[in-house]
């Protein structure tokens, strides 16, 4: 591809909003494998069993959107402003509301309200404050990113880089241990993630802003011309995306 390639596809990326948790901009462009468990199917199941359901990191509501019965109370946080309302359109047909907040600063919540706590994809995981609003029998379950996420991306736009212990199984075991909770499932899965064109790695560090913090196209220009005469060169780039599923429950 030329250098008005280049230029015109990083403008794409740059240019798509990036409010909710949409991917399906992704068609064509890029593509990422889903862990075998299914995490929306677990969730729904789950959530019609219990009276009162929390979703952390909600993002902008889709995955929650989906299940088919909610329970009679159904709530989601959401800490970056721009989802909250995206969310709470997506979640107004549920019964479910939106509370703008972020479980680092503590759940606005009575303790024991929930029976099930949820959460896909959490920045970080707040286990004392899952474990204080959780009821006695209540469970947490969680698709987590695991260590090493997107790290041939990472690498490509800051060096080499070396995964640090925050994300593994045994760190969340532990954590989980530490505040009371059982854990009764645990399972890892290391997927593929591809990018076909560097429009789309622009938009997904757009979008997935933790992946290369401070990013902008401006700041990576030189990193960004390099990933994309890769892709010109073998069609594609290709990173990993490990993911685990851990659930944890509280005694009576």
């Amino acid at each position: 591809m030329s250098s008005g390639d280049f230029e015109r596809l990083v403008a794409e990326g740059a240019a798509e909003p990036v409010e909710g948790w949409d991917f399906s901009w992704f068609d064509g462009r890029a593509i990422e494998d889903r862990p075998s468990w299914g995490y929306a199917r677990l969730i729904g199941e789950r959530m019609a069993g219990v009276r009162a359901g929390l979703d952390i990191d909600t993002g902008g509501g889709e995955v929650l959107a989906s299940i088919p019965h909610p329970p009679a109370l159904l709530v989601a946080t959401e800490a970056w402003q721009p989802n909250v309302p995206v969310a709470a359109t997506h979640l107004a047909p549920l019964g479910g509301r939106v509370v703008a907040a972020s479980e680092q600063d503590g759940l606005p919540f009575a303790d024991g309200t929930f029976d099930l706590v949820v959460s896909r994809h959490p920045v970080a995981t707040n286990w004392a404050e899952i474990a204080r609003v959780l009821a006695p029998g209540g469970s947490f379950l969680s698709q987590q990113i695991g260590a090493g996420q997107q790290l041939e991306l990472i690498n490509a736009m800051i060096g080499p880089h070396t995964p640090g212990p925050a994300r593994s199984t045994d760190t969340a075991r532990a954590r989980a241990a530490e505040v009371g909770l059982d854990v009764v499932d645990l399972r890892e899965e290391t997927l593929r993630s591809e990018f076909f064109d560097i429009g789309a790695v622009v938009y997904f560090l757009r979008k997935v802003l933790w992946t290369v913090p401070g990013f902008t196209v401006e700041r990576y220009r030189d990193q960004l011309r390099a990933v994309h005469e890769r892709i010109t060169a073998d069609g594609t780039f290709r990173s990993r995306a490990p993911r685990f599923l851990i659930e944890a429950r509280k005694p009576y």
